[in-house]
């Protein structure tokens, strides 16, 4: 409970108080929001305040004095420090992959991590604007949290690179997302895929067209809600892109294909090495043959996404323990020796090596002895129009091996769920194996602060209608419809009476 808390608690002081130190000649009046913040934070380390001290953490505060014992004011630093330029060898680090500052990932299927970051990899964020298009005559709206990468380093850090102005909104609203672009002449949008799917679940207005954005940027951008955004919302640059908090493997989408995060050219593996090898679903981990190395995947089949680890490109691992990090790195990959970072990550490159992601090696499950991919189950439930959200997972099922779909739903408004219309719609899209056995109907579904889903909490809970207050359907096959699941179904499911 402790390290948890401590967790976020401490990326959240970490970023922060890097933003504050970097680019406090830049924020003007905007630094209210960050003084707020972290006097909310204040509040709440006191509790474990000596629990850090015994640890040798150092807190630093953006409030002045009366503070806790040990805690120093950066406000009262920073208004004594001296005007004169920093010394060359202050300024400048001896080595570029050395530590600058940690970030937690998000935490999508786990505990978060705190990542190093170099102070090389920071320095290159600050390009990811230009890379997008964009230009220092750019608005830049933002509206991430600032504790993560893509809006610390490629949000803040790459507007302070580009020289472009940034609108910066402490919660994103989809209702108010296009009067304040009218407002502020924003131009470029930094996104994640959720947020996209939010400004076109709204309802459709008049002044859809009615802005002056020319670019997105970001991540996580489904193919449905691509179409979608692009036809209701005017000629917009869609800039979709990949990359990971811990890891220096990135994909550019700088051809608008519909879909992909990138092209992974001959050329581009040149300057960004990677590889797709097969992966095991039921064991886990990526396949190996008999003399135990993995084996790369063809064109248009999906596989495990590895990228080489070298001195030019190093993992440099999590604050603590050493195994969390040895987990994400695979060993003796393809000869003896060598060394390759695990992003965990399922992507397929086609023919004309566009890159796409697929899922995330957790999500994915086995199913009648085939591999279901969530995000291609979710994006055809999600086609069906009824639902503003999706989440697709596996549960396990007694008797049964493997893991049998289950979705997670949320209604439109003024939508009930249509058992048999969902039920005629994935029969006729998805292959029997892939279909979900379970539905789950919820006001709201989690997720976590970068808008990813969460999936950890439902798969423990199952489906079973005596610890779940949702209401809970089944597959019927009979009826050719979803129908309620009732407690005695259940019995004769777990009981192996009813076929699942």
């Amino acid at each position: 409970m402790f390290s948890s808390a401590l967790g976020a608690l401490l990326a959240a002081l970490v970023a922060l108080v890097f933003l504050q130190q970097r680019f406090w000649p830049y924020l003007g009046a905007d630094v209210v929001f960050y003084v707020r913040v972290l006097r909310y934070l204040m509040d709440e380390i006191e509790d474990i305040l000596p629990e850090l001290q015994d640890m040798g953490i150092q807190v630093w505060v953006m409030r002045k004095r009366p503070l806790p014992l040990g805690v120093s004011s950066l406000l009262e630093e920073m208004e004594v420090a001296s005007e004169e330029p920093v010394p060359a060898d202050l300024s400048t680090p001896s080595n570029p992959m050395s530590t600058f500052l940690y970030i937690f990932t998000s935490g999508t299927t786990g505990l978060p991590k705190a990542a190093r970051i170099s102070h090389l990899k920071s320095i290159m964020c600050c390009c990811f604007y230009q890379l997008c298009g964009a230009s220092s005559d750019d608005i830049i709206y933002l509206a991430l949290p600032l504790y993560h990468m893509s809006a610390s380093l490629l949000g803040i850090g790459g507007c302070i690179g580009l020289g472009a102005s940034c609108v910066l909104k402490e919660k994103f609203s989809a209702g108010q997302f296009w009067s304040d672009c009218r407002k502020y002449n924003v131009t470029v949008f930094q996104y994640v895929g959720e947020l996209c799917r939010y400004l076109v679940n709204q309802p459709k207005s008049e002044g859809d067209m009615d802005h002056k954005v020319r670019l997105i940027a970001g991540s996580g951008l489904r193919p449905d809600v691509w179409k979608e955004f692009s036809q209701r919302f005017g000629k917009i640059r869609i800039f979709e892109t990949y990359g990971m908090t811990e890891a220096n493997i990135s994909f550019f989408n700088y051809t608008d294909m519909v879909g992909a995060v990138g092209r992974g050219t001959f050329i581009y593996r040149l300057v960004s090495p990677f590889e797709l090898v097969k992966y095991d679903i039921l064991e886990g981990e990526p396949f190996r043959n008999k003399d135990r190395r993995c084996v790369k995947v063809a064109k248009g089949e999906t596989g495990l996404l590895l990228c080489p680890l070298t001195t030019s490109n190093p993992f440099l691992g999590y604050a603590g323990s050493q195994e969390l990090s040895e987990k994400k790195v695979l060993r003796d990959v393809f000869w003896l020796g060598d060394s390759y970072f695990n992003t965990g990550d399922l992507m397929v490159q086609d023919h004309e090596d566009f890159v796409y992601f697929r899922d995330r090696t957790g999500d994915t499950y086995r199913w009648k002895g085939e591999n279901v991919s969530t995000t291609e189950v979710g994006e055809i439930v999600g086609a069906l129009g009824s639902f503003q959200e999706v989440n697709i997972y596996g549960v396990t099922v007694p008797g049964h091996e493997g893991r049998a779909g289950m979705a997670a739903l949320v209604l439109r408004l003024q939508h009930k769920f249509d058992g048999k219309r969902l039920y005629h719609h994935v029969v006729d899209l998805l292959p029997f194996y892939s279909i979900p056995r379970f539905v789950r109907i919820q006001d709201s579904l989690d997720i976590t602060e970068t808008f990813k889903q969460q999936k950890v909490r439902l798969v423990q809970e199952g489906f079973d209608p005596l610890a779940i207050v949702d209401p809970l359907y089944f597959l019927d096959t009979a009826s050719q419809s979803y129908i309620p699941l009732t407690e005695a179904l259940y019995e004769a499911i777990v009981t192996g009476h009813v076929r699942v």
